[in-house]
């Protein structure tokens, strides 16, 4: 039983569907009093996804067991610095008498700007982070790394405590010059409980039938959006490569590349060993991870990765290019040989050949990664947020609030949440 309760407030862009989880558990824990502020509905309501290049809303919930406000946002909506600014979210810190702030909303937004100066004037500690292992950015610009380098060990040194999502972003903030004890893991997990009671329910030889999948073909996998930085070619290459005649690879996920990749497996003259599924809504998720046997992420640029972890809790071992996150947390724990160099389509090839050669023992991988994701859980995260907002509050010498008085609960109720105005 923690010794104090925190009155917190997570500021995030949208809901997004495994963070809705995380905030149903903290808001239950006796060491929080939670509150969210969204910036936006995009995902609990039906809209647009630029990088889906679809109409995405997620069909679990992410609004429930949990108190909530909409501020409404004033931005332009786009993929800019000024297109999420939402100033109702100045009045709701500075009036909500919060011990801490999350931000979980970049600083590349106006509405990092307007969280942070509200935290600092109500004087509640103010806590974020990143989650990128690496100063390169996803568009390859060598002026961006040179300015990061500059400016993130004064940004960084803004924040109460740094939270940091995998212990390869921890290494990069102190290799900045953050002393250790500014910088807190929270690893970055899913509802470990929610996948494994899903997987558990699959009927897999009739998802494998759907696909054409005999019981004795091994399916390899790929599940993200069709992005190029998310190297989806690769994996092509790399399975036409392997010439693997008793083995279908599996693509789930939608994006621009969708019809490129098509005409690509046809050139390589693998069509016929090749599902595209579309995009999968969180509810069938489980059922395709659980029906495959393993999952390839070659990614150029990506800081996490939690379809890693989404994949591990339905027994579905992964192989992982050394640009993902979750590699060296995840991945290689359970086999170092999975974790391959980056756009190393003859690495990618022989772990392919590897992977398939042994069946019983990429089903034992599948037992080791339950095994390990069980470690990764929400439960070490909420505890690890739970120390630094501890930490943080300490720093700023503020004293715990109270427990919400019966009209303010009246307000944040779950079963009622506020559109703010500003």
């Amino acid at each position: 039983m923690p010794d104090r309760r925190y009155r917190v407030l997570a500021v995030a862009a949208h809901p997004v569907q495994y963070m809705a989880p995380i905030f149903r558990r903290m808001a239950a824990h006796p060491g929080f009093d939670l509150h969210v502020a969204y910036c936006s509905l995009r995902g609990a309501e039906a809209g647009h996804d630029p990088e889906f290049g679809a109409t995405v809303q997620w069909d679990v919930p992410l609004l429930e067991g949990y108190a909530w406000s909409h501020i409404p946002n004033r931005g332009s909506g786009e993929e800019s610095f000024f297109g999420l600014r939402n100033p109702g979210l100045s009045k709701l810190i500075r009036e909500g008498n919060f011990d801490a702030v999350l931000c979980f909303v970049g600083y590349v937004r106006a509405t990092f700007w307007i969280a942070y100066r509200a935290a600092r004037s109500s004087k509640s500690a103010f806590l974020f982070g990143t989650d990128t292992t690496t100063l390169a950015p996803r568009d390859g610009r060598v002026w961006k790394s040179k300015v990061k380098k500059i400016l993130w060990p004064r940004l960084f040194r803004l924040a109460d405590q740094v939270i940091v999502p995998s212990s390869g972003t921890r290494d990069l903030i102190l290799s900045l010059g953050l002393p250790a004890e500014r910088v807190t893991l929270t690893p970055y997990s899913v509802d470990n409980d929610w996948w494994m009671q899903q997987s558990a329910a699959v009927d897999r030889s009739a998802v494998r039938a759907a696909w054409g999948v005999s019981a004795s073909d091994a399916v390899i996998l790929f599940c993200a959006k069709l992005q190029l930085w998310k190297r989806p070619g690769d994996l092509l290459r790399a399975f036409a490569k392997a010439n693997l005649s008793d083995a279908l690879l599996v693509i789930a996920g939608e994006g621009p590349l969708r019809a490129e990749l098509e005409a690509q497996a046809a050139q390589l003259g693998i069509s016929t060993h090749v599902r595209f599924l579309g995009f999968v809504n969180q509810s069938q998720l489980p059922a395709v991870y659980t029906s495959a046997d393993l999952m390839v992420l070659p990614s150029e640029y990506e800081p996490f990765a939690v379809v890693v972890n989404e994949a591990m809790c339905c027994g579905c071992p992964v192989a992982a290019s050394d640009h993902v996150g979750a590699a060296r947390d995840l991945v290689a724990p359970v086999r170092q040989e999975f974790v391959f160099p980056c756009g190393d389509i003859a690495a990618l090839t022989a772990i392919l050949k590897d992977a398939v050669v042994d069946r019983s023992r990429l089903a034992a991988l599948g037992r080791a990664a339950v095994a390990h994701i069980k470690t990764w859980s929400p439960e070490r995260n909420i505890a690890a947020t739970l120390e630094a907002i501890e930490i943080a509050v300490a720093r700023k010498g503020r004293r715990a609030g109270a427990t919400l008085s019966d009209s303010s609960a009246a307000q944040t109720s779950p079963a009622a949440p506020q559109k703010l105005r500003e």
